[in-house]
């Protein structure tokens, strides 16, 4: 795993590269992470040009805004991606305005620039593919929505470890060595809970070993990890419910949120850049639980 450096945070989006017999990465972070990228492949070893498959969990800018500036440095590359992805792939406007909503001014310094991949390097993943990338591993591809529609997770048939991006949460590393904090991740404008509720049903039946997440790392404590997770999205639920009883807005539900976690693992003295990190996601789930409600999909 290569820390891509999102956001200029440490242990905020990792980059997987599966050293196989054809070169694979998994996510690509922002172009902020390019940087990390390539001095990540030196240290095995290899180059861009070593690149064979670019992997994305979903198009969200924090997992694939680097996406155009990697394929112009790795010619023998394809990019694959859910099959709803491959149009903003291709034409990221909406991609970009959407992104300067929630993080307003600072956008050029977190994501700039934003390049277009071209549709003749891009290959779709429909539910059930699968990707050999050497004589004797193979990647399952899987449709797992309900943090986003254009969402899939990859499994690595070889160690039966399982990429999932956004869809199981956010693994936050910086509160010590207990059982992890795993907090779900409800961004908008796709954010949907019974969609997110059947793929956990999903990826658990599927039994894997590990799950590594987009943010940040992996964990073998697959029932610990779902608790986590399912306990939070419901007490979530309940605070979203609450604020928009009192009629008030997702800045509101923002600042609860973020109460909620900071009441329960202030005793773990976690790292200042964990706690931010955990600020800000609050803020961007709190945008989605609350336009979730508004449109019944909560």
């Amino acid at each position: 795993m290569i820390d891509g450096l999102d956001l200029n945070l440490p242990e905020r989006t990792g980059i997987y590269v599966l050293d196989a017999e054809e070169l694979t990465i998994i996510e690509t972070g922002p172009s902020l992470s390019y940087p990390q990228i390539k001095a990540g492949l030196e240290q095995l070893g290899r180059t861009f040009a070593d690149i064979r498959h670019i992997i994305v969990t979903h198009i969200h800018l924090d997992h694939s805004g680097g996406c155009g500036q990697l394929v112009q440095e790795t010619p023998n590359a394809t990019v694959h991606v859910h099959p709803s992805g491959k149009k903003h792939l291709a034409r990221p406007e909406k991609l970009v305005k959407g992104a300067k909503l929630v993080y307003g001014s600072s956008f050029e310094d977190l994501f700039d620039p934003v390049i277009p991949v071209p549709e003749t390097r891009t290959n779709i993943c429909n539910d059930g593919d699968r990707l050999q990338i050497g004589k004797n591993r193979t990647l399952q591809f899987f449709d797992t929505p309900g943090h986003a529609f254009h969402h899939m997770s990859i499994l690595d048939e070889q160690s039966n470890a399982l990429f999932t991006g956004d869809t199981v949460g956010i693994l936050y590393r910086g509160f010590g060595p207990e059982k992890p904090l795993v907090l779900p991740s409800t961004s908008p404008p796709q954010y949907d809970t019974s969609s997110m509720k059947e793929s956990w049903k999903r990826i658990e039946a599927l039994q894997p070993t590990t799950i590594y997440f987009g943010h940040f790392g992996g964990s073998d404590e697959i029932a610990d990890i779902f608790h986590s997770t399912s306990v939070w999205l419901e007490t979530w639920i309940s605070l979203t419910k609450e604020v928009a009883a009192e009629q008030e807005g997702s800045g509101t539900l923002s600042k609860r949120l973020y109460q909620s976690v900071y009441e329960m693992y202030a005793d773990r003295d976690g790292t200042t850049s964990a706690w931010e990190a955990v600020k800000m996601d609050c803020h961007v789930s709190a945008l989605g639980l609350y336009q979730a409600y508004e449109k019944g999909r909560l």
